[in-house]
């Protein structure tokens, strides 16, 4: 049975491999310095990035998801957005993903946010075929301009 909760400092060693792991996924690098000041914000009360922890059978970490709010020009509240979703290869299809969406689903309303919403690769076909069942694909596309020098 999975199981979400709030991260909490003592969770550093389960969440790194995680972490390492969801960088890998996406074929990217993210410098140690960068890596502790995100664990260090998701820990702030006063920083708006949020994140919690997916344990399977035995406590055994299994993934996390990272959300953060922000003001919106078309709503009076908030916007939540769902930038990290990360399940480990073994547990994908088990209903951990979609735990962990609901999480912060749950979250949002508790919280009067208007939406919550999120991107993904084109080819990332098995998040795609959860996040199908879960939300509505609004048919933009995504752009960037970065990294900034």
């Amino acid at each position: 049975m999975t199981e979400i909760r709030p991260l909490t400092s003592t969770d550093r060693e389960a969440w790194l491999p995680l972490w390492h792991g969801y960088i890998e996924f996406y074929e990217s690098e993210v410098s140690d310095e960068q890596t502790a000041l995100t664990w260090n914000r998701l820990l702030d009360p006063q920083f708006p990035i949020h994140g919690a922890i997916a344990t399977g059978d035995g406590g055994r970490a299994i993934g996390f998801v990272h959300w953060l709010t922000h003001a919106a020009t078309w709503s009076a509240t908030p916007y939540v957005y769902l930038e990290d979703l990360f399940v480990t290869p073994d547990t994908r299809g088990t209903g951990a993903g979609r735990a962990l969406i609901a999480h912060v689903t749950q979250w949002a309303r508790e919280h009067d946010a208007a939406k919550v919403y999120w991107l993904t690769q084109e080819t990332n076909a098995t998040a795609r075929s959860l996040y199908d069942r879960v939300a509505t694909r609004t048919g933009f596309v995504h752009y960037e301009i970065g990294p900034m020098p």
